[in-house]
């Protein structure tokens, strides 16, 4: 099927956001699509904490462009939003009211009467000097959040740290009403059904602050549901707040959002039948699954293996339909990387990083293209 021409051309009723800004839609193939204010469908291809280097003699948003990019993602340097790229809004809620910072979790302590009252002033602080910027693509709400460890990760997740914190947090009173609600109120129920010995509350905490993960199935259960009501009222709160600020631009959210126009994911999650519209929001190529030696490409170099697996998933991303754009992870190489095994299409030196680069401007130039086609097989196919 051709590229939609213009707005007009996509499915009735799947419109999100407003004319004159950045919308996203679905064409009648199926396939989501970003729409620019001057109504062409928009593949994003940015990068997340794009820098100027002091003393640099390279513009950073000229070299974007010789790259293939079409956008700043989140982080970016404020100034170099009025150089004429589109560019991702990124809100900090974490830093609005009472904070929940302990054991890898950075979020706000949304059971708090005060939380709608502080996303509000905070979002009016950060959207409102940008929400007349046609380049604005969207507000990210879950930037700089931290949810705490992965389930099998064996360190505390986000029900064990609620039920944690010090009683001045709501969160901490809410997490324990909300758990203990299931087994009578009683902590001996609450016991029996993790499968563990809790004679009382301090022992939670105390696994807590020797960092030991609960992991049975019976409090898996209990986290997943207190996450999902975390996050519900995290979103809901949050994209009502941008919302109030800036009507105009798209809400983005993390994986499971509700109240968002697009979905912001990680590369690692996007499953291949995912319902748009999603930008996979740290795309890179450098990482354990493109060095294995399995598969096809065992004869090739790591680095060969490296970027031939790399081109083949950010082909095979961009062909997602639901798929409305991809942000590269990095700008600039970490402290401990070592090119070409770096993250960054900047080194440290700001020398450009010519093994990502090269490549990575040959796959944006067929942007369009590749989302209109079938998705290839996966790269890790032997």
């Amino acid at each position: 099927m051709a590229l939609p021409s213009d707005v007009s051309e996509f499915r009735a009723g799947t419109v999100r956001g407003a004319a004159g800004g950045f919308r996203v839609a679905q064409a009648g193939d199926g396939r989501w699509w970003l729409i620019d204010p001057e109504d062409r469908p928009f593949f994003l291809r940015a990068v997340n904490g794009v820098e100027s280097a002091e003393g640099s003699p390279h513009n950073p948003v000229a070299r974007l462009r010789a790259w293939g990019f079409n956008a700043l993602g989140p982080g970016a340097e404020p100034a170099l939003r009025d150089e004429g790229l589109p560019f991702v809004g990124a809100v900090d809620f974490a830093a609005a009211g009472t904070a929940i910072r302990l054991g890898g979790a950075r979020l706000p302590d949304v059971f708090d009467p005060a939380w709608p009252e502080a996303a509000a002033a905070h979002a009016g602080e950060v959207c409102l000097p940008w929400c007349e910027r046609r380049e604005l693509v969207g507000w990210l709400v879950d930037a700089g959040l931290g949810w705490a460890q992965a389930a099998d990760a064996g360190r505390p997740t986000l029900l064990q740290l609620c039920l944690s914190l010090e009683p001045q947090f709501a969160a901490y009173h809410a997490a324990w009403e909300f758990t203990l609600a299931a087994y009578g109120g009683r902590i001996e129920g609450l016991a029996k059904a993790w499968g563990m010995p809790l004679a009382n509350k301090e022992a939670v905490r105390t696994l807590t602050r020797e960092e030991k993960g609960i992991a049975t199935r019976g409090y898996a259960r209990d986290d997943a549901r207190w996450t999902a009501e975390f996050a519900r009222r995290f979103y809901a709160v949050a994209a009502a707040a941008v919302r109030a600020h800036d009507p105009r631009h798209l809400v983005l959210g993390g994986r499971g959002a509700t109240n968002v126009d697009v979905s912001w994911i990680r590369a690692e999650e996007l499953a291949t039948a995912m319902a748009g519209p999603v930008i996979a929001g740290d795309f890179t190529w450098v990482g354990a699954k493109f060095l294995s030696h399995a598969g096809r490409d065992r004869g090739l170099t790591t680095v060969e293996r490296m970027l031939r697996r790399g081109r083949l998933a950010l082909q095979r991303l961009a062909a997602q339909p639901g798929v409305v754009g991809y942000a590269w992870a990095q700008w600039r190489d970490g402290a401990a990387e070592q090119p070409p095994f770096a993250g960054g299409l900047v080194h440290i030196s700001d020398a450009e990083a010519r093994e990502h680069t090269e490549l990575v401007a040959a796959c944006n130039e067929r942007m369009h293209a590749l989302h209109q086609g079938p998705v290839p097989a996966s790269p890790n196919t032997p």
